[in-house]
């Protein structure tokens, strides 16, 4: 009997909202659509719109993000109790911490035993700097027992050494929860997300966030994916499973990890293992693609 896990991406929409009762609703209402999922991806930023709750939130500067960072405490909370309910491994897109060094995206993964995981955003996109936003230094891909993953937030998917590193670490399953501006953007995290899957032979939940609160804030563009590589085994074009455009909704899908772990061996393009046997070749160049 073949090894699988079931995954699903939340496509979650901003919205202005009154209240952190408001927010938990919302997310409880998505939650309820991945009965039977063993991992549930959030997008990036995902209590962005927290920031809507204080009167007049329209006339602050985005600077001020950072104040959704007085609600960790709530969402820690919120996403724990969810997942030890629900049995399921939740992966609550991204939040904002104020640690001592400043705020960092971070990422957290909450598992039915209580667990918590963090993963901070080691590559932050040039507009993060406007929120004081700085970067972690750690890829430390997590077993939960029946499918190792590892996190790859937004930009980080446009980096390939990171899921490089997660990957050769013992990643299967990347989850890429993302938040992004423009359709371009998007099509920049989705398309080398795709990429990411190739290369890696690995399976990626890319979990965008949608909708459009109002300005201070961004809009947006979103289409949630459950990918593959593109092999025989697979679809050619490598999408298991697509979300609508631009609105809230939910997708799930069962991944086969031994086919996987196969296809890496006698798949058409074995990329996870040869770009392994020529490590030496890229070393004699790291000089130059790494220079002081």
């Amino acid at each position: 009997m073949s090894r699988t896990v079931t995954v699903s991406a939340v496509q979650f929409e901003m919205r202005e909202l009154d209240g952190f009762d408001a927010f938990a609703a919302q997310v409880r209402g998505l939650t309820e659509q991945t009965d039977g999922s063993d991992i549930v991806v959030f997008p990036e930023l995902v209590t962005e719109p927290l920031f809507t709750v204080k009167p007049g939130w329209q006339s602050d500067p985005i600077s001020e993000l950072g104040r959704i960072s007085e609600y960790t405490d709530d969402y820690r909370a919120l996403f724990a109790d969810l997942a030890r309910t629900r049995g399921q491994n939740i992966l609550a897109g991204t939040h904002l911490v104020r640690t001592e060094e400043g705020l960092l995206n971070t990422a957290f993964l909450f598992t039915p035993d209580g667990t918590e995981y963090r993963h901070e955003k080691t590559h932050i996109f040039p507009t993060e700097a406007d929120w004081g936003t700085g970067e972690g230094d750690r890829l430390d891909p997590i077993d939960l027992g029946n499918v190792t993953v590892g996190i790859a937030v937004c930009y980080e998917a446009e980096i390939p050494e990171v899921s490089t590193v997660l990957s050769r670490r013992g990643a299967e399953l990347l989850l890429m929860p993302s938040y992004t501006f423009t359709e371009a953007g998007f099509y920049r995290v989705r398309h080398t997300a795709a990429a990411r899957c190739i290369e890696n032979q690995v399976y990626a939940v890319h979990a965008p966030i949608a909708g459009f609160a109002g300005a201070p804030l961004s809009p947006g563009w979103a289409r949630a994916s459950i990918l593959s590589p593109c092999d025989l085994d697979f679809r050619a074009d490598g999408v298991v499973a697509e979300a609508r455009t631009n609105v809230e909704d939910v997708i799930t899908a069962t991944l086969d990890l031994d086919l996987l772990a196969e296809n890496r061996k006698t798949g058409a393009a074995t990329t996870f293992f040869d770009r392994q046997r020529r490590n030496p070749l890229y070393r004699t160049f790291s000089a130059d693609l790494l220079p002081e």
